[in-house]
């Protein structure tokens, strides 16, 4: 039987973590942390974590650097877990291992005390991708040896579901900002598509000229 078999809802919720990393400055952006940008309302890592939970995440830890006081302090994150990285300078390989870190022991919150087993990992900066894909996606879940990504045209992008039995070998190659993409490369014929393209659109955040994006 598989890890995902004979579970309710709740308890897969439980066992798919949401990871988000909110961590960056905003240098192409003149400094201004992504985080802290406002789409529809809501700052960027509020809606962020609206997709997550509405993607059915139970638990979602959210990875702060640029300016975190100012985002604990402005964002209403009520009930997440709120994890520092001191680094986020040295770019988002540094927030992807802090947030493994911090899921790494869980095991309470939804799912009967069922540790996490799988990451569902997105990006602060994303705001096309909503709750509809990464549902999609954390619905691939089947055990801890899980890979799974979005899809746009048949080409791998976010959010990606990382199983707990490879966050070892990603925390050891997520440098720079290259994240979990050196071993995702390694492990390539292992990971399942969800195609998203029909309900998201994979922009990023990063210049003066994407904020056109925002509303």
């Amino acid at each position: 039987m598989t890890d995902n078999e004979a579970l309710t809802e709740d308890q897969v919720g439980g066992r798919v973590a949401g990871l988000l990393l909110a961590a960056g400055g905003g240098r192409r952006l003149g400094g201004r942390p992504k985080a802290l940008l406002e789409h529809r309302g809501h700052l960027l890592v509020e809606h962020a974590v609206g997709a997550l939970r509405a993607a059915g995440c139970a638990r979602v830890h959210v990875v702060l650097g640029a300016r975190a006081e100012d985002v604990r302090a402005r964002a209403a994150l009520d009930d997440c877990v709120l994890v520092d990285n001191p680094d986020w300078e040295q770019g988002m390989g540094s927030s992807l291992r802090a947030g493994l870190h911090s899921l790494t022991g869980t095991g309470t919150g939804t799912g009967a005390g069922i540790g996490a087993r799988a990451a569902l990992v997105c990006l602060v900066d994303q705001p096309g991708i909503g709750g509809e894909a990464m549902a999609r996606v954390r619905a691939a879940y089947r055990d801890e040896t899980s890979l799974v990504s979005a899809a746009y045209a048949g080409v791998r992008g976010h959010p990606v579901l990382l199983g707990a039995a490879h966050w070892a070998g990603i925390a050891a190659t997520a440098t720079g900002d290259r994240g979990a993409r050196a071993y995702l490369r390694e492990h390539e014929a292992e990971i399942a598509l969800v195609e998203c393209g029909d309900v998201a659109r994979p922009y990023d955040i990063d210049t003066e000229a994407d904020l056109v994006h925002l509303e």
